[in-house]
């Protein structure tokens, strides 16, 4: 078993000493400090120890972060058992993807996403990246703050750098051209405080990037519920790291980068522009700069123009196409644009009902949304449904919503 390990592992370490070049550096433990302190050469790559590399593995991912350097990219990544030293390399196109309770898993590649690769050796876009290789331009790195340096080295630290490329500017990728085989231990072996201390990892990561959806997670996770009321994380430096970068919300991951991990309740049931069948034009928000409170008016429909993107969700609420987390609401019976609820009653001003025959009831009230043409402007207003035209509405997109 050594021999063949030692082996193995020296089939890489010519590459490890041309790491140590001014073009990029390997290093094996994501470990901030010594980052900072070491590395000099444009390219940092950071890899365990017990993986095995395949000749040329590295030129792909060096290409594509000279193409752009705000990319995280990463080989496909192929298991070592770790009993026999077996190879078994990948066969199918996968992406990097995670699960409510901030998993990491490997995913089949969707048709949807298929489709847009120009060939099977393109880059794959991945919502994360794995933890075993990521390669990376060393000032993209250490400009966006670098990995999280109170994170324990137990796991994680992929799903934190993954959220943060995405939601800052950035983007990960999976290369097919470029292999390294990873000898994956024996998940039993690992000892209660290593699992608490990935657990206080996720709850980090939860609280910096995941926005009101950290609820979610503490609900698929009990445990870490218990632990971050027990041991209030100080997460004060990485939320300013956050508005420093202005960066992205979660919801934008959600929508944008993995829909398929919208919780059900909030999955977007109807998408994109909200067209009015009567007067042919489109819900929209005209106000500049702050639109908290803004009248949503009919405007002509655009596709480039974030305001009239839409979304209604399973708990039927609208929501506005915007950075900020915004919801259609009611004030004198005129629609408007106000902060989301996030708690209160079951039944609020916030709800909507979107029917079969293209009305859009407010719940609260029983009466429908209409298009009013007042001099210049068609404000949207509430009145008794009777089934106008000008109360008849149609999304761009329907979506299927499925309860798992």
């Amino acid at each position: 078993m050594r021999t063949k390990s030692t082996a193995r592992w020296r089939a890489c370490r010519p590459l490890s000493r041309c790491g140590r070049t001014s073009s990029w550096w390997l290093w094996l433990h994501p470990g901030s400090e010594g980052t900072r302190a070491r590395a000099a050469g444009d390219v940092l790559v950071f890899m365990d120890s017990h993986c095995e590399c395949h000749p040329g593995w590295l030129e792909p991912l060096l290409s594509r972060i000279a193409g752009d350097r705000s990319r995280v990219v990463s080989p496909v990544i192929d298991v070592i058992d770790w009993k026999t030293f077996q190879y078994y390399p990948s066969r199918d196109l996968q992406r990097g993807v995670l699960d409510w309770k901030l998993d990491f898993h490997w995913e089949p590649l969707p048709e949807s996403e298929r489709k847009t690769l120009r060939s099977p050796i393109s880059p794959i876009r991945s919502p994360v990246v794995p933890g075993g290789v990521v390669a990376m331009d060393r000032h993209y790195f250490q400009n966006t703050g670098a990995y999280d340096p109170l994170m324990s080295l137990r796991g994680g630290e992929n799903l934190e750098l993954s959220l943060k490329a995405w939601l800052c500017g950035g983007s990960v990728e999976i290369l097919p051209c470029s292999r390294v085989g990873h000898i994956y231990q024996n998940q039993d072996a690992h000892s209660p405080p290593d699992q608490e201390a990935a657990l206080r990892n996720k709850i980090r990561v939860a609280e910096t990037w995941l926005g009101s959806f950290k609820d979610t997670f503490y609900r698929h996770s009990p445990k870490a519920f218990s632990l971050s009321k027990a041991e209030k994380l100080d997460c004060t430096e990485r939320l300013q790291l956050q508005r420093r970068l202005g960066c992205r919300t979660f919801h934008w991951f959600l929508a944008n980068i993995y829909p398929k991990l919208y919780p059900s309740e909030l999955r977007p049931r109807f998408s994109g522009k909200l067209h009015n069948i009567g007067l042919g034009f489109c819900a929209d928000c005209q106000a500049e700069g702050d639109i908290l409170g803004c009248t949503m008016m009919l405007a002509p429909c655009s596709d480039d123009r974030q305001q009239q993107h839409l979304e209604h969700i399973g708990r039927k609420e609208i929501h506005f196409g915007s950075p900020q987390h915004l919801c259609f609401d009611v004030r004198r019976e005129q629609v408007i644009l106000q902060n989301c609820t996030e708690e209160g009653p079951v039944i609020h001003q916030q709800l909507w009902d979107f029917q079969d025959n293209g009305m859009i009831v407010h719940i609260l009230s029983g009466k429908c949304m209409e298009a009013m043409v007042q001099e210049k402007n068609k404000d949207l207003y509430l009145r008794q449904c009777d089934g106008k035209a000008s109360q008849l509405w149609r999304f761009d997109n329907v979506n299927n919503v499925d309860e798992h």
